[in-house]
């Protein structure tokens, strides 16, 4: 698989179909594998951030969830194939899961906010969607690993042993808590997916189809909550940093 090395944070080149065949295999195997989900603010924070590129990294795909990243790649002449977002990814394992069934756990967002959206999943019978629990608990996430509460809720998971587990606490607490948990859930595999709880349990709704055609689900989010402008400063500084960066995108690493 080939990656693009952007700012230090490996991005997997592949476009959607490719990214969910890999996820499709993933769940043949018998161990967990991780799926990180950056976009460019993500990008532009690991920059400085060893540790945190270490862990994006080591995930077992990470795919470019946002535009700005296919931009600046194409700009640097290492294009990445197209945007690859983990909302998409996160709605196709879930018929995946109901077409072949395999088990699914949400984890993250507020205690009400969970349990609304694994009410809703669990309104259709096809799927299999054996429990959840919120991201209000002390762990890895918050700087208090191994927590009694933390090991409470990986306990809980073990017990149901969930193919999939849908992460949703945001970055970079999402990243942190993968890293340190991944060796120890019986699972299959574990996505990083931001606010897709909350567009599950309906407390949020993506951007409208024609924002999502013309790569402005930015816009539509910055209309629809005013206060993410510093946030989306990311994207300026993004495109200026590849321009001015001499080595900003690295292409061509091939993994097997």
């Amino acid at each position: 698989m080939e990656k693009i090395t952007i700012f230090g944070t490996e991005v997997a080149n592949v476009t959607f179909d490719e990214a969910f065949a890999q996820v499709t295999g993933f769940l043949e195997e018998d161990r967990l594998h991780t799926i990180i989900t950056p976009n460019t603010e993500i990008v532009m924070d690991a920059k400085d951030k060893p540790d945190m590129r270490r862990i994006i990294n080591s995930a077992d795909l990470v795919v470019p969830d946002g535009i700005g990243l296919i931009y600046g790649s194409k700009m640097k002449r290492h294009p990445l194939k197209e945007r690859v977002t983990g909302f998409d990814l996160s709605m196709k394992l879930i018929e995946l899961a109901k077409d072949k069934g395999y088990s699914l756990f949400l984890l993250g967002t507020k205690p009400e906010i969970v349990k609304q959206a694994y009410d809703n999943l669990k309104q259709d019978a096809d799927l299999n969607i054996v429990g959840y629990h919120d991201g209000y608990f002390k762990g890895a996430h918050l700087g208090m690993a191994d927590h009694e509460e933390e090991m409470t809720v990986v306990a809980q998971i073990n017990s149901l042993k969930p193919d999939i587990i849908f992460l949703g606490m945001g970055y970079p607490k999402q990243e942190l808590w993968i890293d340190h948990n991944k060796d120890r859930l019986d699972a299959k595999l574990i996505i990083g997916n931001g606010g897709v709880i909350d567009i599950l349990a309906g407390v949020a709704n993506r951007a409208p189809e024609l924002f999502i055609k013309l790569n402005l689900e930015w816009l539509y989010r910055l209309i629809q909550e005013p206060s993410r402008i510093k946030r989306q400063a990311a994207l300026p500084k993004f495109i200026v940093s590849v321009i001015t960066h001499k080595n900003s995108v690295v292409g061509g690493t091939d993994e097997h």
